[in-house]
């Protein structure tokens, strides 16, 4: 009868079961199991049960304990897991993701653990930046300044074995080992450099500097960023920074405007200075091309009076003459055998001859003031110059054999 039987206790003058009966209720499938149908005489009432029978149920409920005990020896390792077995308390092995089985309690044990966990420790600061620590947090640099770092470390798990049993306080042995290597990087450089334009460089030789130090420690622990939270100087002197700060900026922007200028001078001068040497250069080349055009001409001209002497002397004057003349308005004429001295306005003579040509030229005629009224001197000198001219003998008196 089991125990949730609603008609229990109502047997027996309502009293509790039967001890006896229920062990040999017990007894009996015990030997069922075990392959004694009868499990030896018994009546319709039933009889105690025999010292066979105690033994047989021992030997089973020993049986079930063993195999619950190597049942649980079986145990899961999760894919971002690993476990680490432990034989009477010293490291065995490590067990990779999968089912696995050890050794039942007390012999052998096993912990777990998370490799792909991302394990964050915090220096300078806690949970926030405003919540400083300054123990932690400031720093000398190489030039002799305090600066206020906060920074935040994150780390994995690399060897399961060596993070459980060489490891203390993981958590404080990363914090020390980063306190250590972010001063030893800071005080080698200065303080503009941590601040400003260093600051991802920083954070690299740190986190280098870091896992060298907990390789040294065989601590299992594989740094995998560090994250420049605020650098800063102190704040008692913040306001002088600042002043500092603001004076470097109008250095850097008066050399900026330098350099523009430069930029913008420089290149002109250079432009002018090609552009001189380029046009000394072409009058350099027009010189000696022009030389060297009058050095062939002459040699023509040479060969030209070794044939022709008269000639070519002839030819010469005119074309002398005829350059001389071409930009002249006068003329002074010394007559051969003869004391006076003849001039040839020339201008006067075409505009006397050809008065539309010196009106469209915008000359005055002769003797005329510039307001249109004749003069009052009378005849001007150069009417009798004009007049002596047109002499027949004075415009045909030409020697020729006497020019050279």
């Amino acid at each position: 009868m089991g125990l949730n039987d609603p008609q229990w206790g109502n047997k027996n003058g309502g009293g509790p079961p039967d001890l006896d009966d229920i062990l040999r209720n017990l007894n009996r499938k015990l030997a069922s199991l075990l392959g004694n149908k009868g499990g030896g005489p018994s009546g319709p009432g039933g009889e105690p049960p025999t010292h066979r029978n105690f033994g047989s149920s021992a030997g089973l409920i020993v049986v079930i304990v063993v195999l619950l005990w190597f049942a649980s020896g079986f145990y899961i390792v999760d894919a971002s897991q690993r476990g680490v077995v432990l034989r009477f308390g010293k490291y065995t092995e490590s067990t990779m993701p999968g089912p696995r089985w050890h050794w039942p309690y007390p012999v052998e044990s096993v912990e777990l653990v998370n490799l792909s966990q991302v394990r964050t420790i915090e220096i300078g600061y806690r949970d926030n930046v405003k919540n400083k620590i300054p123990r932690e947090s400031l720093m000398l640099t190489d030039d002799e300044n305090i600066i206020d770092i906060q920074f935040a470390v994150q780390y994995f798990l690399k060897d399961p074995a060596a993070y459980l049993f060489n490891n203390r306080d993981p958590d404080q042995n990363v914090r020390q080992a980063a306190e250590t290597a972010i001063r030893e990087v800071v005080g080698k450089n200065k303080m503009d450099f941590v601040l400003y334009e260093g600051r991802e460089q920083v954070a690299a030789e740190t986190t280098k500097l870091m896992q060298g130090i907990l390789d040294r420690y065989k601590s299992g622990i594989l740094i995998s960023k560090v994250t420049m939270q605020n650098a800063q100087p102190p704040q008692q002197v913040q306001a002088a920074f600042e002043d500092a700060v603001k004076a470097g900026q109008d250095r850097e922007r008066q050399k900026n405007e330098g350099q523009a200028y430069a930029n913008d001078v420089v290149p002109r001068a250079k432009g002018a200075a090609a552009r001189l040497m380029q046009e000394a250069e072409g009058y350099k080349q027009s010189v000696i091309a022009r030389a060297q055009g009058d050095s062939s001409r002459f040699k023509q001209i040479l060969a030209a009076y070794n044939k022709a002497p008269r000639v070519t002397r002839e030819r010469m004057y005119i074309d002398t003459m005829q350059q001389i003349l071409s930009d002249t308005t006068k003329i002074m004429v010394d007559q051969k055998n003869s004391n006076n001295l003849l001039y040839l306005p020339l201008d006067k003579l075409i505009q006397s001859t050809n008065p539309d040509a010196a009106s469209s030229s915008g000359t005055r005629p002769p003797g005329k003031s510039s307001a249109g009224k004749s003069s009052s001197k009378g005849v001007s000198q150069e009417e009798k110059d004009a007049a002596a001219l047109r002499a027949p003998d004075t415009l045909l008196t030409r020697d020729r054999g006497d020019r050279p």
